[in-house]
């Protein structure tokens, strides 16, 4: 796989078009930068990789809009060694962005066709998350607290397992809803003590529990 002139053109006028959209963190966009999403979409559909729009990729998921990718990773508001989980790993587009901002990533995956392709690709491209096959509901609390907990999907419920796993000060980022989904930020400020607001109206494929194909 090349990066091309080109491709870095077209990725620098994409960055131009979030930010005109209201993304402001600087450091988000230079990870969005950074990062090809050539290389994590289909092979057919690669000419369209800096559209600014969600495509398919493999097991019925999809690598989302690069604005809302944006979206979600500046409302956690990544520092530098955050331990962050990710329910619903895909392409591993979003587990890309979120290391080269320096966050140290647990992710998970519940389609193991996909959780197979992304483990050796994104090693390939010097990406080493923590990587694991299961199901999102549940979380991975054998390695909490989080310091920030991104959901992928459009959860149909907040996951009582996910808020246990929030360490204290920490933020939880996720779509709520079945049909259209509100962007929720939900921060830990207190043992038992949540702040929850909403971000606006947003499109996902839906969160689902359990695992498939294995």
């Amino acid at each position: 796989m090349e990066d091309t002139l080109r491709h870095k053109g077209l990725r620098r006028r994409l960055i131009e078009e979030i930010e005109a959209k209201g993304i402001s963190d600087k450091n988000v966009l230079n990870a969005m930068y950074k990062v090809p999403r050539h290389f994590f979409m289909e092979s057919g559909l690669q000419k369209y990789s800096y559209k600014d729009q969600a495509f398919p990729i493999a097991a019925g998921q999809t690598i989302s809009q690069p604005y809302t990718v944006a979206f979600q990773t500046q409302l956690l508001n990544i520092k530098n060694g955050d331990k962050v989980l990710e329910i619903g790993t895909g392409s591993g587009y979003q587990t890309a962005i979120l290391m080269e901002l320096g966050a140290k990533v647990y992710t998970i995956e519940r389609q193991y066709e996909l959780f197979l392709k992304v483990k050796t690709f994104l090693s390939n491209l010097g990406y080493n998350p923590h990587l694991f096959f299961g199901d999102g509901f549940k979380g991975q609390a054998n390695y909490g607290p989080f310091d920030k907990i991104l959901i992928t999907a459009a959860a149909p419920f907040i996951p009582e397992d996910l808020k246990n796993q929030m360490g204290i000060g920490g933020t939880m980022v996720l779509p709520l809803g079945k049909n259209s989904q509100v962007m929720q930020k939900i921060e830990k400020t207190g043992e038992n003590q949540f702040r929850t607001s909403n971000h606006g109206y947003f499109s996902f494929v839906p969160m689902l529990g359990g695992t498939e194909g294995r």
